[in-house]
């Protein structure tokens, strides 16, 4: 599993330099045609994480529920981002990751509960998971890269 963190280890740094640079006003616009902005984008990414790697090996989130409700599948942007919310989804970014590489470490990975994703592909393990969310990932990354040319 610590070499399939290493590609989630590539998205997130993708990420962070995909957004880097853009003002609040331009991480919170929702172009014409999507239902959300690059922000959104981001805090989805670290929340779709979570759940399909912790939640779903019955382990507690490093994240709040309030976030998940807010950027869980399914959600949409309803509400402009602030600065403070910004910085605490940009430290999540890489902060989970990191544990998530201390939680292999440490063999906390022995329980997963069977997950059929939207795609019809039914995640079975933890490393069902972990390669899932990679998946999920680069369709996100698509989504980013597409919204900054509008922003």
């Amino acid at each position: 599993m610590k070499e399939i963190l290493e590609i989630t280890k590539t998205s997130r740094n993708m990420v962070s330099k995909l957004i880097q640079g853009y003002t609040l006003e331009q991480l919170n616009k929702v172009p014409e045609g999507f239902n959300n902005n690059l922000i959104w984008n981001v805090a989805h990414i670290i929340v779709t994480q979570q759940l399909l790697v912790y939640k779903l090996a019955g382990l507690p989130m490093m994240i709040s529920e309030e976030l998940v409700e807010k950027y869980r599948k399914g959600t949409k942007t309803e509400n402009q981002a602030s600065q403070e919310e910004v910085d605490e989804i940009l430290s999540l970014l890489h902060a989970t990751v990191a544990q998530t590489e201390k939680d292999i470490e440490n063999n906390l990975f022995q329980n997963f509960n069977e997950y059929p994703t939207s795609t019809g592909f039914v995640l079975k393990s933890n490393q069902d998971s972990m390669e899932f969310n990679n998946f999920h990932e680069g369709l996100h990354i698509g989504v980013i890269m597409a919204i900054r040319k509008l922003v």
